[in-house]
């Protein structure tokens, strides 16, 4: 199986590595000194217990890299349109596409079912550029747990051992390609499950992504030193208990436990990817993270007044590094 990776930050860069030992013809989209350092080396993945190479093939140029049976795109939600612009020469008729980013994805509403079936996220995919250039049909649902962070141009180094994936098909069914993409990822040592809920699994990693995000975004601490705090930790708790709220509203069954969740934080030695991007001056997914939910709040009539409050002030705080548009 061909499969390419758009994106050689921390998860895109650990994916090609796992990809490329579980037996899968791996080619990489790299700029700058990932590039340069990729093709000199190949990847380095840093886990808890070993290191992994992978000689892949890379490329700035998807044309040079060619039509792929599966890609696999790992870039932060505002590189989106970009990739649409870049993708065609990486796509067939039969090729799937693997969206392996955090927060609501673009296709979220793609045979979604009832009244909102097929509505279109503009904030996320403006003027429907993923959705027009990608198509629907072609995109399977991601979650990944591997928090990580690129340490050298080439280089990843995973914050934990028990890194995990899922994938799942949009319509809910269990297909024969997501299965192959799931076998080659766990045959490369990152445990992959499919499921016929991905969304469900979305919403359980988002509220992680909220409950941690944003008050690292305004503290610029790791997890376990934001969640040892009494006061942080009482917010937090809200924080997962409003988005949860939303998730349900939407018809999504989270089972979401906050003791466990909590229990998670405390033991999080690691700076979310997101407050990576602040201090590293890169593009923040404050709108797929944080925004949309309060939008899709306001859908489903919920109110998440904490919700709105933390987004508010991490906003500001991106906005003062100029690191999203200001609004």
């Amino acid at each position: 199986m061909k499969i390419c990776i758009v994106g050689a930050g921390a998860v895109g860069s650990h994916i090609a590595a796992r990809c490329h030992i579980g037996g899968a013809s791996t080619s990489v989209v790299a700029r700058g000194a990932q590039l340069d350092a990729i093709r000199q080396s190949g990847l380095a993945v840093h886990t808890p217990e070993d290191i992994l190479k992978a000689p892949v093939s890379v490329s700035d140029d998807p044309a040079e890299l060619g039509p792929q049976d599966v890609v696999i795109v790992a870039v932060k939600a505002p590189a989106l349109t970009s990739v649409a612009r870049t993708i065609g020469p990486l796509l067939t008729s039969d090729t799937s596409v693997v969206f392996a980013m955090n927060g609501i994805p673009w296709w979220y509403f793609y045979n979604h079912g009832g009244a909102m079936d097929d509505t279109r996220l503009p904030t996320i995919d403006p003027g429907g550029a993923v959705w027009e250039a990608v198509g629907p049909e072609r995109a399977i649902g991601c979650v990944i747990h591997a928090p990580s962070q690129v340490v050298a141009p080439g280089v990843v180094r995973l914050a934990q051992a028990n890194s995990n994936l899922t994938l799942g098909d949009p319509d809910g069914t269990l297909s024969a390609r997501t299965t192959a993409i799931a076998e080659i990822l766990s045959s490369g040592g990152l445990p992959t499950r499919t499921t016929n809920a991905i969304r469900d699994v979305i919403w359980s990693k988002l509220q992680s992504n909220v409950a941690s995000g944003l008050m690292a975004i305004l503290t610029q601490c790791p997890v376990d030193r934001i969640a040892a705090k009494p006061a942080c930790s009482t917010a937090m708790r809200v924080l997962l208990s409003e988005t949860d709220k939303v998730a349900q509203a939407l018809g999504r069954t989270t089972s979401l436990d906050i003791g466990k969740v909590m229990t998670h934080m405390h033991t999080l030695a690691h700076k979310p990817s997101i407050l990576q991007d602040l201090e590293q001056g890169r593009s923040m997914e404050i709108e797929s993270l944080f925004q949309i939910i309060l939008r899709l709040a306001e859908m489903v009539n919920v109110e998440t007044p904490t919700l709105e409050l933390m987004t508010t002030l991490a906003s500001l705080r991106a906005e003062a590094a100029g690191l999203i548009p200001a609004n």
